[in-house]
């Protein structure tokens, strides 16, 4: 690729996931930050049954929040395929059995959420093609994805974390009432119970009392039959923060930002991630002690580190009281969304939105089309 040619990008949106919705938003804001005399970039939109479109900048940039509805992809679009050859990959139009408007790309930046997309799945196909991608690979991603093997790495590398327990699909099924015991002898409430391969809040639920626990269960079960549950903590404060991964260098952390909750007892559940009206404010950067929030910022590294991610990651943290930090969860592939938490914390920092996209598309052109590196 010379040096006056324009990189060649796939965005990839959509998807089988709950997350689906959010998405497309997430991929009407990476178009928006770019810069077109930098980037070719071509649309594929993955719909509810998994059925690759092709999209234009046009049509992915009019993707968005109307009259309270979140955008999906349409089903009756134009069939896209990505083919491996001796010269690269390319993208096409499926007419019939033939293929058309062939054009080939450079990177892919997959903005998909949840199951199938930010699991490794969706990077795995990416491998098997030979085509270098935006983000973590794949076993940093399944890794992410799900809570319990997530939680798992991290108690490994001695990265502080709530409470928590796992509740099987084989366990639900043969003793539900052993689970439920387990919970009230291991955990003190409130507590929150969670799929553990969800994401964006979809299907958690705050307990406060132990009558309530086999319904909030069977809520999240009906996300992922894997559920994992978490013990609250009292008077902490909701905060998080980017990691960006840099070529040939050590990740940096942004500045911390926060999650305020306006309404009493409320959490940070989807309509407040994706719903302008709800009452929730984010605070960026967070209003911290210096020390910590570099506790806070070292915390979201080592984690980083821990799941070998690349690209980027955001780390979820509880402040307690004491200024004791401790984990709530990783997300390898956050929001992008204008009010999203991710780039207004990196932009808080001095990266720009357009800036932080190119230093995701370098950092991917930069390594190896391989998942041995």
């Amino acid at each position: 690729m010379g040096a006056d040619e324009r990189v060649t990008i796939a965005v990839v949106f959509g998807g089988q996931s709950s997350e689906h919705e959010v998405s497309c938003l997430t991929a009407a804001g990476v178009l928006g930050a770019l810069d077109p005399s930098r980037y070719e970039v071509h649309g594929i939109g993955i719909d509810k049954r998994g059925v690759w479109h092709r999209y234009t900048v046009e049509e992915i940039g009019a993707l968005r929040v109307e009259d309270g509805r979140l955008p999906a992809i349409g089903e009756d679009r134009p069939r896209a395929v990505m083919v491996r050859e001796p010269g690269g990959v390319r993208l096409a139009t499926l007419e019939g059995d033939r293929l058309v408007d062939p054009v080939h790309v450079d990177v892919a930046f997959p903005v998909m959420h949840g199951a199938y997309c930010e699991d490794g799945c969706i990077q795995g196909h990416f491998e098997i093609l030979g085509l270098r991608y935006v983000g973590c690979g794949v076993t940093s991603s399944a890794n992410g994805m799900d809570k319990a093997f997530m939680r798992t790495c991290f108690e490994q590398a001695g990265i502080p974390l709530v409470p928590w327990l796992t509740i099987t699909p084989g366990r639900w099924r043969d003793d539900r009432r052993g689970c439920l015991a387990r919970v009230n002898a291991e955990l003190r409430y409130p507590v929150y119970v969670k799929p553990a391969r969800g994401g964006s809040s979809v299907g958690i639920s705050r307990v406060t009392d132990p009558a309530r626990l086999a319904e909030a269960v069977g809520t999240a079960r009906a996300a992922d039959p894997k559920v994992v549950v978490e013990q609250g903590v009292v008077g902490a404060r909701e905060v998080e923060c980017g990691v960006l991964g840099v070529a040939g260098g050590a990740p940096r952390a942004s500045r911390p930002g926060e999650i305020v909750m306006h309404a009493n007892g409320g959490f940070y559940d989807y309509d407040a991630k994706y719903l302008p009206e709800e009452q929730v404010e984010l605070r960026v950067p967070a209003e911290l002690p210096a020390d910590v929030a570099e506790r806070v910022r070292a915390t979201a590294v080592a984690c980083f580190e821990a799941l070998d991610c690349e690209g980027l990651a955001r780390v979820d943290v509880f402040v307690l009281p004491d200024g004791g930090v401790v984990v709530n969860e990783i997300n390898t592939m956050p929001g992008f969304t204008a009010h999203s938490m991710y780039p207004s914390m990196w932009q808080a920092t001095g990266i720009e939105y357009p800036a932080l996209v190119d230093a995701l598309v370098d950092q991917a052109l930069a390594r190896p089309a391989t998942v041995l590196r």
